[in-house]
């Protein structure tokens, strides 16, 4: 007898513990298996749609990543004038045959000396250098065009040949 009374006691709590979790104000026992039914029910669809949103965004970071690896141009060419005639350049691109020397030329064609380098090969190329301008008129844009077509990027407009002699 006593046996019988601790299950109907154990029924009845878990009954009550799956009311207060289905937030279900019936009594009977069918109504509160229905309600924790249709309450697993909308937790597994709930699961589902965010396993699907997750599954999307890994797909997405993978084209993404994909898409990185294969872009290829990562070039890049700063310059800051620093006073009249002096420039400070920083150019980042791949590794590959010869950049230091083709920016070394490009800075010779414009008459530029350089004072001051820094060169790296670690994972990509990548120098700062100062230099200074033999010809106190030249531009920014003149010095950014001629070192992206040195690295072999090609830049929207058409770059100017730089024949100018310098004075040694």
């Amino acid at each position: 007898m006593a046996c019988r009374v601790q299950k109907r006691i154990s029924l009845r709590r878990k009954l009550h513990i799956l009311r207060v979790l289905t937030n279900s104000n019936s009594a009977k026992r069918t109504s509160i298996s229905n309600t924790t039914i249709l309450r697993l029910y909308k937790l597994k669809l709930a699961l589902e749609t965010v396993k699907r949103h997750y599954e999307n965004l890994l797909a997405a970071r993978g084209e993404h990543v994909n898409l990185l690896n294969h872009v290829k141009e990562n070039k890049d060419v700063k310059i800051e004038k620093v006073r009249a005639g002096t420039f400070m350049v920083k150019v980042t691109c791949e590794k590959g045959s010869n950049k230091l020397v083709t920016i070394l030329e490009a800075f010779d064609e414009m008459c530029l000396n350089v004072q001051q380098a820094k060169v790296s090969c670690e994972k990509d190329f990548s120098l700062e250098a100062i230099v200074v301008a033999e010809d106190q008129t030249l531009d920014l844009r003149d010095v950014t065009e001629a070192l992206l077509k040195a690295i072999g990027k090609q830049s929207g407009e058409n770059s100017q040949k730089f024949d100018k002699s310098c004075d040694f």
